[in-house]
C-alpha cells in the first residue's frame, strides 16, 4: 500500500492558479499584454501570463512572479480583479484563477519559461484566447475604462 504523503487527502483538490491581465497606456489605445502558450493545454494559443501558485507563496507574490518569467515585466502595481472558477475552464480538472490587473508605459517584453512568445494587443483586436481568457479580458477592459 502507498505511503500518503504531506498535502494529501481523500477527497479531490482544485487547482489554483493566477494570472496577471496588464495593460499598456502608452499609446493612442490601450494594449493587453498576452502570452503564446509554449505547453498544452491551448500550446500556441494566447492566454494571459500566469500559472500556479507555490504552496508556501502569496497570491500577489505568484502573480509577480509569473508575470516576470513569462514576459520579463516587473514592477507593475497588481491589484486583484476577481476569482475565476467556472466548472470545465481548464482541460486539465478543476481550476480557480485568481486574476490581477495591472497597467504600465513599459512596453518592452519578452516571452520566457514556458511561454513561447509575449506581445502586446489592442484591446480592440484581440485573437481568440485560451480558457476562459476572452470573458476576462472583457471584464478586464471594462475595468481597464473606470480606472482611466
Amino acid at each position: 500500500m502507498a505511503e500518503k504523503k504531506k498535502y494529501a487527502y481523500d477527497w479531490p483538490r482544485p487547482m489554483v492558479t493566477v494570472d496577471a491581465i496588464v495593460f499598456n497606456i502608452s499609446g493612442d489605445s490601450p494594449r493587453l499584454l498576452l502570452i503564446k502558450r509554449g505547453n498544452e493545454p491551448f500550446k500556441g494559443k494566447w492566454a494571459f501570463p500566469g500559472g500556479f501558485v507555490d504552496m508556501d507563496e502569496e497570491l500577489e507574490d505568484a502573480a509577480a512572479r509569473e508575470l516576470a518569467e513569462e514576459t520579463g515585466l516587473t514592477g507593475v502595481k497588481l491589484t486583484q480583479l476577481r476569482a475565476f472558477g467556472k466548472c470545465g475552464r481548464d482541460p486539465r480538472g478543476r481550476n480557480i484563477s485568481v486574476m490581477f490587473i495591472g497597467i504600465t508605459k513599459d512596453s518592452k517584453i519578452k516571452g520566457g519559461d514556458d511561454a513561447a512568445e509575449a506581445k502586446w494587443f489592442d484591446i480592440n483586436n484581440l485573437p481568440p484566447l485560451a480558457f476562459d481568457h476572452n470573458d476576462v479580458a472583457m471584464i478586464a477592459i471594462k475595468r481597464l475604462k473606470t480606472l482611466m
